[in-house]
């Protein structure tokens, strides 16, 4: 995970934030096919339906409703297919990581992922790009710099990777679990309206809807199913008792 970490952190310097953050956003799509291979986990029609219907809303929503936005040229290419390679990795360590959260718990499994990926990243960085960073040397950057590092260290990476595996562990489909992911872009819009006052176009609204949409239709198609299901029999008994 750590090594997924890295390659979208690379991609950014090749290709776009929105390039990276679209192409990253088919982890949900991806864990259902891993979790069929790795755990048996059935491929409904609903969730091959609300996958790519919530995946296609988000490609609406990052790029405004632009698509031309995606179209990689030069070393954009090269961006997209490290974002490509960030998701796959992100997708089958998520799905292979939740039976040792289930026993370790979240906290200890993210310390775990992030210290080991450290011992590994570390000399491997240093050898190939024959950058070594030093620790020591953290405070000596200006004050914006290292608060945000500190931030997006604690904030962004540590806590949030804690609330998602402890999410997942807790859900039965992993698969089903993981489509709260496309809510992240739709999220990270509502606070960039409410906080840092961007504008939402009509493109952005008609993709929050097809999102949201598709996100209930996998959340309640099978209670509605059953319902409907439940209706056809008790009208067929009602015929029958009837003849």
């Amino acid at each position: 995970m750590a090594f997924g970490q890295f390659l979208f952190h690379l991609a950014l310097n090749f290709a776009t934030v929105v390039q990276v953050a679209t192409m990253v956003t088919i982890m949900p799509i991806g864990v259902v096919f891993v979790a069929r291979i790795i755990e048996g986990t059935k491929i409904t029609p609903q969730k091959i339906i609300s996958g790519i219907g919530t995946f296609l809303g988000c490609v609406f929503l990052l790029t405004d409703g632009y698509i031309e936005q995606l179209s990689g040229a030069g070393d954009s290419i090269l961006g997209i297919y490290l974002s490509i390679g960030c998701a796959l990795v992100g997708v089958i360590y998520l799905v292979m990581v939740k039976p040792y959260v289930q026993v370790y718990g979240p906290i200890r499994m993210t310390t775990y992922t992030f210290v080991l990926g450290f011992i590994a990243l570390y000399p491997s960085i240093g050898v190939i790009w024959n950058i070594w960073v030093n620790p020591f040397d953290f405070f000596d950057r200006t004050h914006v710099e290292y608060m945000s590092i500190i931030t997006l260290g604690v904030w962004n990476t540590c806590m949030a990777f804690i609330l998602l595996l402890w999410g997942l562990s807790k859900i039965p489909d992993v698969a089903r679990g993981n489509y709260l992911f496309f809510l992240k872009p739709l999220i990270a819009s509502g606070l960039a309206f409410f906080i840092l006052e961007d504008k939402i176009t009509i493109n952005q609204l008609i993709a929050i809807f097809a999102i949201t949409g598709f996100l209930i239709l996998e959340i309640f198609y099978s209670p509605i199913s059953n319902f409907l299901n439940l209706k056809e029999i008790n009208q067929s008994d009602r015929k029958n008792i009837s003849t």
